[in-house]
């Protein structure tokens, strides 16, 4: 019999159904065939090189990307911020906030063959208490870690502390294996530059000034990850050439703007290239100075108005940035709830700035100026060093003469933090998960801890703000934090023991042949446990 197709409502309706069926089996087996992807080395570039593979003793963006491919966190977070299993498979928080509790994933091995367990979890977090930058104010209420099991920890604390939910991640609070750490010198062990932990990747070699390299850990506990073999971490120094390799494919992934500002056009328009702008909600914080108050010109507050009415927002914005920044004078984000919207105390006002200059004691000399400084910009990217030329050509317009010294980041962090050889510096500092956490390490009295890199620098200490960062940690009450964060956001901006100048957009660029590279606030900073490629 012959069926004419074109009268017949009913095979119109049977070939409607069949094309249905087959469109949702192709896209079926697609879905699987991308499932199914695995192998491949990424090439992840990050500048400039990692002082320590292992961010036990240090928050320094160049470590936090390397860390969390061996090291992992009891939690992990998705892109709004709330908490998902890693060394944790669930938790409780009790006796109204006073107790959190985690129950730990069963039959994971450290990479060295050894069981991880609550011991390994309890020694990482009393020794983070005792030498990483931010876990002394982060688990400030910490009374007492218990372990009642291999597998169960309980954190006990004074007050609740409703932010620490989020300060689980393992760029955050990463877990070490205690059999290797227990007895030694935390900050010169050996496995801080050879890490042995328990994440996606198993750490293979350090060739120092050149690459890292990794390998998958075929005994992960995640089913069926990591996804991809190996991760060679490049070292490249030269800014244009980071440009060059990603035109060229030598590199496939860089986060927190890898390449110059100057270059991000040309990139986004080359269609082999993708440019991400999420992965930044833990790491995004003012660009800043910040003022060394030991300095006999700077402990001035006079001086650092005058060094605030100097300096042009908008023109740092337009000219440092690309436009790529909102201004800020508050240490706070625009983007956080509890960020004061207040206008910037000091405004840009050159007039304003000589007299204040001239009122302090220091009229300009024969030769125009008043006095000198150095300015010791942060030696990560571009950016602080831009910053630092826009702040140098500012001051010299009121008498200030600026010299800027650039040096490699472990001489920055002994100069700024050990030494305290400078008078000012550049820098970025992020907010993280919670201001208690990001911005109460830079100003808190207990925060100035000399050899620990990004905390106290100012040497800044005012009774009030401590006892206010004190009581907004413990604070359950939104409306009541909101109001006790503005309080501190208004002294800190009149005290000026730094001075922000603007929230920068950061970027992750990478090739489109990398997939699922951004799945969590920490960006290139996560795992990569789900990272694919497809070339």
């Amino acid at each position: 019999m012959i069926i004419n197709t074109s009268q017949s409502g009913g095979f119109k309706y049977l070939r409607s159904v069949l094309w249905i069926v087959l469109a949702l089996t192709l896209a079926q087996v697609g879905q699987e065939a991308v499932a199914q992807v695995r192998g491949g080395t990424l090439n992840f570039v990050v500048t400039p090189e990692p002082t320590a593979l292992v961010d036990l003793t240090t928050t320094a963006i160049n470590v936090l990307k390397v860390s969390p491919k061996v090291t992992e966190g009891l939690l992990d977070y998705d892109l709004n911020l709330q908490p998902k299993p890693s060394l944790a498979t669930s938790w409780e928080v009790r006796d109204d906030g006073r107790q959190y509790v985690f129950h730990l994933r069963h039959g994971v091995k450290w990479h060295d063959g050894q069981p991880f367990t609550s011991a390994d979890v309890a020694f990482s977090l009393q020794t983070l208490r005792a030498v990483h930058p931010r876990a002394k104010v982060t688990f400030a209420k910490v009374t007492d870690i218990e372990t009642p099991d291999p597998y169960t920890v309980a954190i006990v604390l004074s007050k609740p502390a409703p932010y620490l939910i989020k300060a689980f991640s393992a760029s955050e609070t990463p877990i070490i294996p205690k059999h290797l750490y227990d007895g030694s010198e935390v900050g010169s062990n050996p496995a801080n530059n050879a890490p042995i932990g328990t994440g996606p990747f198993r750490f293979v070699k350090w060739v120092r000034g050149s690459y890292i390299e990794y390998a998958r850990n075929d005994n992960y506990w995640g089913k069926g990850k990591p996804r991809i073999d190996r991760i060679i971490v490049k070292i490249i120094d030269d800014p244009a050439a980071r440009t060059v390799a990603f035109e060229t494919g030598a590199v496939d992934l860089g986060g927190d703007t890898p390449v110059p500002l100057s270059d991000l056009a040309r990139l986004r328009a080359q269609s082999k290239l993708g440019i991400e702008t999420r992965g930044y909600d833990f790491a995004a914080g003012p660009t800043r100075i910040e003022f060394n108050l030991d300095n006999a010109y700077l402990r001035n507050l006079t001086v650092r108005q005058a060094i605030a009415s100097a300096l042009d927002r908008d023109v740092i914005r337009k000219v440092v940035a690309y436009g790529y920044a909102v201004p800020v004078a508050s240490p706070i984000i625009p983007s956080s709830p509890y960020y004061d919207p207040a206008p910037n105390p000091y405004p840009y006002n050159v007039e304003r700035a000589n007299s204040l200059l001239d009122e302090a004691g220091y009229p300009r000399k024969a030769d125009g100026t008043r006095f000198a400084l150095t300015l010791d910009p942060l030696p990560m990217g571009d950016l602080p060093v831009r910053t630092a030329a826009y702040v140098k050509a500012a001051l010299s317009r009121v008498g200030i003469a600026v010299t800027v010294r650039n040096q490699d980041l472990p001489a920055y962090l002994k100069r700024v933090y050990s030494d305290r050889d400078f008078d000012f510096t550049v820098n970025v500092m992020s907010n993280l998960f919670d201001p208690v956490a990001g911005v109460a390490r830079l100003y808190t009295t207990e925060s100035f801890r000399r050899g620990v890199p990004f905390t106290n620098g100012s040497h800044y200490s005012n009774p009030q703000i401590d006892q206010l960062f004190a009581e907004v940690a413990q604070e359950t009450d939104e409306s009541r934090r909101k109001q006790l964060f503005f309080q501190i956001q208004r002294i800190l901006e009149h005290d000026l023991p730094d001075i922000n100048l603007m929230v920068t957009q950061s970027v992750t660029v990478y090739s489109q042949a990398v997939h699922e590279h951004t799945v969590s606030p920490d960006g290139t900073a996560g795992s990569f446990a789900d990272l694919w490629l497809q070339r």
